[in-house]
């Protein structure tokens, strides 16, 4: 489930504590979390609704001015669902992207981590090399120079974030503190 970069920050401020989806299943589930740049979310109910029984006060606690804004946000097929949540910490990857200090045990640990991810086809070193030409670089930039689907290297970059090793930006991606000490140590084995 993601969420909109405005609504990211509302989420962090305890603005917005809803959101309603179609889906034709529910992708989190009442109980579980989810990571996102504005910390861990605890999901508190996942429920079937029709939109015409959502108060207004939902559509406002999703962050939304009015229905219509809600349903222009909306895809057109699939049940909708009412997610409710609150927030119920800091994303812990923003501490490990944070950690540049790599010793012997962790680029050994990091090596079989993108070694296990690189057993069907090798892609994690070539794209944190090509991030780390440049911020800002996008995946489709990337899945285009790797002969690969945009969509699918963008769950595979999602990998590399839960290392610490890259950061979502606006647009594009960036190498975190701890992916150039990683980037920067493997050029030097090589």
């Amino acid at each position: 489930m993601l969420f909109k970069a405005g609504v990211l920050e509302k989420i962090g401020r305890g603005e917005v504590t809803l959101a309603f989806r179609r889906w034709s299943k529910p992708t989190v589930r009442a109980g579980g979390t989810l990571r996102t740049a504005a910390g861990v979310l605890a999901i508190d109910s996942v429920e079937p609704v029709d939109i015409g029984t959502v108060p207004d006060a939902d559509v406002l606690a999703a962050g939304y001015a009015s229905r219509a804004d809600l349903l222009g946000d909306l895809r057109p097929e699939g049940t909708l669902y009412r997610i409710a949540f609150h927030v119920a910490g800091e994303d812990p990857r923003n501490n490990l992207r944070e950690n540049d200090t790599l010793g012997t045990a962790d680029l050994a640990a990091l090596d079989a981590r993108l070694d296990a991810l690189d057993r069907a086809a090798p892609w994690t070193r070539a794209v944190l090399a090509m991030i780390a030409e440049r911020d800002g670089r996008t995946a489709a930039e990337m899945a285009e120079r790797l002969g690969v689907e945009k969509l699918a290297l963008k769950r595979k970059i999602r990998q590399l974030k839960d290392l610490g090793l890259t950061e979502s930006l606006a647009v594009g991606y960036r190498l975190s503190p701890r992916g150039h000490a990683f980037v920067k140590a493997d050029r030097q084995r090589s």
